[in-house]
């Protein structure tokens, strides 16, 4: 779930980046204690994503507001159908309504991708993960919306997780030497963090497992029939993750490998928002 705290300093920002020194607009020419009710409106059929983060812009915007939800998070939705009713005053509504719009119809688009590839890998072990390719300042929305869509998150940032891919272990000269100096420097620093290694081929491979103290290996851009290969090799002593390029099309290939998680940039990168609105009543 939404950490509160991030949540509302993102909504915080974006609000001020939208409304700035006034929303003059309304200022003009709507009475400052007018109230009103407004629906959301669903105009796509898909996966709805972003209830609880409509409900907090309003709240925050005026905790007075009356939110009445209509669906939940990862419910699908149909054109037609009304996703909720907000009544407070006729600022709140429109100063709001923008950022519920952009976020709602951004995490539905990704909800709803996610949800095409989670059902590709209906009876498999294979699970998807998400990834850090997201919109600066909006990752914690679009992982959000992944995770609403059936995906599991995978680390949200560079803090929370030690992920040895290529560069890294070119500058520190090898995969041994990126995961030996990486061990003694969380030991140092006393955290307690997971080690995944990226691996190009199975010789990679094999030196990762000679190495050892990690907790799964990335198999980038491997075939799934390397893939295959390499959980041979593995046999079960790290968690595995095959990853680079993997769409709609190759998915189910992969988990037929047996690859615990598949990993995929574009659940959130090539989603396209849903279109919704918000109509005063």
């Amino acid at each position: 779930m939404l950490e509160e705290s991030a949540l509302r300093n993102l909504i915080q920002n974006a609000l001020a980046e939208d409304i700035g020194s006034g929303d003059h607009s309304t200022l003009a020419c709507i009475p400052a204690a007018a109230t009103g009710k407004a629906i959301l409106k669903i105009k796509e059929d898909g996966i709805l994503a972003g209830m609880e983060v409509a409900k907090t812009i309003f709240q925050q915007l005026d905790p007075n507001v009356v939110f009445i939800p209509f669906k939940e998070d990862g419910e699908v939705m149909k054109k037609g159908e009304t996703a909720f009713e907000v009544s407070a005053l006729v600022h709140t509504l429109l100063m709001g309504e923008r950022l519920v719009l952009n976020c709602m119809q951004r995490m539905s688009g990704i909800a709803t991708l996610t949800h095409q590839y989670v059902e590709k890998l209906k009876g498999y072990h294979t699970r998807l993960l998400d990834t850090r390719k997201t919109t600066p300042n909006f990752r914690l929305l679009e992982k959000e919306a992944v995770r609403i869509g059936g995906g599991v998150n995978h680390r949200m940032g560079l803090y929370d997780m030690v992920m040895l891919k290529d560069n890294h272990i070119d500058f520190a000269g090898g995969i041994t030497a990126a995961v030996n100096k990486t061990v003694a420097y969380l030991k140092e620093k006393g955290l307690s963090l997971q080690i995944e290694v990226e691996t190009r081929n199975l010789e990679d491979v094999k030196e990762a497992l000679a190495v050892g103290q990690i907790h799964r290996i990335m198999l980038d851009n491997f075939t799934p029939q390397l893939v295959s290969e390499a959980l041979v090799l593995i046999n079960g002593r790290f968690e595995t993750e095959a990853s680079g390029g993997i769409n709609l099309d190759t998915l189910e290939a992969y988990a037929k490998t047996g690859v615990d998680y598949v990993s995929a940039g574009a659940v959130i990168h090539h989603a396209v928002s849903l279109d919704l609105s918000l109509k005063a009543l």
